[in-house]
């Protein structure tokens, strides 16, 4: 192997420190995992993708499907059920290149687009957990806040936003950067101990809720479903499209792969359609909260005054869960982006932006959900391009080499065309100017960020700019990516646990 290909298991440790312990650092950075380091059940996802989507924010994307796409509680519903269980879906569908290759979704990624060309998607795939892990930040801090003002009786001010971030943040670098058996243990306990605290708050959120104006709203256009529906995939599942296979790197080559992707819908789509359906009933009756600059304090308006610490901490715990797993990911793209420190420490690299954007939402920016669905329209196109070019290349029977993953250099098995697979890097671009071209992102009807020419058309109008790219990129690489040439598959993992064995 050459020296670049060590350089770039920078984290790995040897054999024996790469095997997972529950609250020890995990040592592997994004070399594939040997088949004699694997272990897990389909069930591991479930609890993950469970333990992503049990925060508050989908609350408020449920408020946008009546107060902003007029839709009534029944067609809601079926958005937040389509919407979220499908897109789910889709992860882990992505997922089982990880059970196959071993390595992260963004390091796998390398096969398809060329060491080189890879570049793109994988900046893009890291801005994308960066503004999530801001957004969760965000409002988490928000949440600590109204909790601290409960108790104590301290109100906002620059100083104890700042500590409160900081809080979350430390919170979220501990889980984080211990690593994967620490994430997947804490995924189960803490998802059932906020989970529980959350359908208690869930409870009483109910009993506020006018069910005469509820039953009375009317039905919305079919095309504001099938906006709806785009939305709240691209809010969902798309947004975790790029790290399914992150999780499911240490799970066993011969799980099957119905197992994985109906545990990962499932795991996300149960606690969604709850969240997004009660969002939808409380904006039925009070449209407030889908226009609040700060949706935890809304909510907590909604609940009697006793039960504000329960539902502060389980908003704070649902935050954390969701924003430990995008840390991990993050940390794991920028190691694939060629940063040469370990990766509990780029995890730490992570956090610091983290934490910026977090003063600029809570101390600079004046609108939380304007700038969050810009983010959510934007980042949809350029990840769903990518989705349709990988699937495409899954399909036809893509294996792995580690060797050439590893491998930066010109030597690598996946080094194509001066570093470029030119077919897929060309059907990425392509699908991403198709995207934009029906794509809008604004903040307001008078604060347009970018408007394609399309914008406006039916297409446009109704949120589907990410599925266009998504059809175009799988469209492109279809026609003119050729069908990979097959990695043998049981000795390269065996060889890449030697060579960590050997350092």
């Amino acid at each position: 192997m050459t020296a670049s290909t060590t350089n770039d298991h920078v984290g790995a440790g040897d054999q024996a420190a790469g095997r997972e312990q529950v609250g020890a650092i995990e040592t592997r950075g994004i070399e594939p995992v040997p088949d004699n380091e694997r272990h897990g059940h389909a069930s591991q996802m479930f609890w993950t993708w469970f333990a992503a989507n049990i925060s508050i924010l989908g609350l408020p994307l449920g408020a946008t499907l009546v107060a902003f796409r007029g839709l009534n509680i029944w067609q809601a519903i079926l958005v937040a059920t389509i919407g979220s269980v499908g897109s789910f879906a889709l992860v882990g569908i992505l997922s089982l290149a990880g059970k196959k290759g071993g390595a992260p979704a963004l390091t796998l990624s390398r096969a398809v687009f060329g060491q080189r060309g890879n570049a793109g998607p994988t900046l893009i795939s890291w801005l994308s957990r960066v503004g999530w892990e801001t957004i969760t930040t965000t409002t988490a801090a928000y949440a600590l806040l109204a909790l601290v003002q409960w108790i104590f009786g301290w109100h906002q001010n620059t100083v104890l936003t700042i500590i409160c971030l900081l809080v979350f943040i430390g919170c979220t670098l501990l889980i984080s950067g211990l690593g994967h058996a620490t994430i997947m243990w804490i995924n189960k306990w803490a998802t059932i101990l906020f989970g529980v605290l959350n359908l208690i708050v869930m409870g009483f959120l109910v009993a506020t809720v006018d069910w005469n104006k509820v039953l009375g709203v009317h039905a919305g256009p079919a095309s504001s479903v099938v906006a709806g529906i785009g939305f709240i995939a691209a809010g969902t599942g798309i947004g975790w499209a790029n790290a399914g296979a992150d999780y499911a790197r240490y799970l066993p080559r011969k799980l099957p792969a119905g197992r994985l992707v109906t545990a990962s819908a499932f795991g996300a789509g149960i606690p969604l359609v709850l969240l997004i359906s009660l969002g939808s009933l409380l904006s039925a009756g009070d449209k407030t909260l889908a226009s609040a600059s700060d949706p935890v304090s809304a909510i907590n308006g909604m609940l009697p005054s006793w039960m504000a610490v329960p539902y502060l901490i389980a908003a704070f715990g649902g935050l954390l869960m969701s924003n430990h797993l995008s840390t991990y990911s993050a940390g794991l793209t920028m190691l694939t982006l060629g940063l040469k420190v370990r990766r509990h420490l780029a995890v730490t690299v992570d956090v610091v932006l983290m934490f910026l954007g977090g003063v600029y939402f809570m101390l600079i920016a004046k609108d939380f959900y304007g700038p969050f669905s810009t983010f959510l329209t934007l980042l949809a196109v350029p990840i769903s391009a990518w989705v349709g070019v990988i699937l495409v290349d899954s399909g036809r029977g893509r294996t792995y080499d580690p060797d050439g993953l590893m491998d930066t250099t010109r030597t690598s098995r996946y080094w194509y065309t001066g570093g470029f697979h030119v077919p897929a890097v060309l059907a990425w671009a392509a699908a991403i100017v198709m995207g934009l071209l029906f794509t809008e992102a604004s903040t307001s009807a008078d604060d347009v960020w970018f408007a394609g020419p399309w914008a406006h058309t039916w297409l446009g109008t109704n949120g589907l700019g990410w599925a266009i790219a998504m059809a175009v990129g799988a469209l492109v690489y279809g026609v003119f990516g050729r069908r990979p040439v097959r990695a043998p598959e049981e000795p390269a993992p065996a060889a890449a646990g030697l060579e960590g064995a050997r350092r």
